[in-house]
């Protein structure tokens, strides 16, 4: 049926007192910080792609709604949805930049947003390109 969600969890009974069942949370995820943290630009990226959808499928009216909800300028809702303005490659990487695992993160918003006013994807990524080896050297 449309519109319908399954959700699929194992469930731990054990026995309480007299005998009752009772629902055992089940083991706790485990997370592993020694691998790092997701860099905050991949994190604003995927907000960007969440927010667009949001829009498109309904779920909000438009930026001032996504504003209002989250406690934010409009002006800062506009920056994370400027992403969006980036080539689709250029996006993909940002989503899947290495984690961090210590200092500070290679790639910051701030750098990312002079290409994402950019018109030509190609001048996005010869722009992009040098950012990230701007990056790298300044990283050591």
């Amino acid at each position: 049926m449309p519109g319908q969600l399954t959700v699929t969890r194992q469930i731990h009974f054990s026995t309480a007192n007299k005998g009752k069942r009772q629902i055992e949370p089940g083991p706790a995820p485990v997370r592993d910080t020694s691998a790092g943290r997701v860099p905050r630009i991949s994190r604003l990226m995927a907000l960007a792609i969440h927010f667009d959808h949001l829009v498109a499928t309904g779920g909000v009216r438009d930026q001032a709604d996504i504003a209002r909800l989250g406690h934010v300028t409009r002006a800062r809702v506009t920056q994370i949805m400027n992403l969006l303005h980036l080539a689709p490659d250029i996006q993909e990487e940002l989503l899947h930049l290495p984690r961090v695992t210590s200092g500070d993160d290679p790639i910051r918003e701030r750098q990312v947003r002079p290409l994402a006013r950019l018109d030509d994807w190609a001048t996005q990524r010869r722009a992009w390109r040098r950012l990230q080896g701007g990056s790298a050297n300044s990283a050591g």
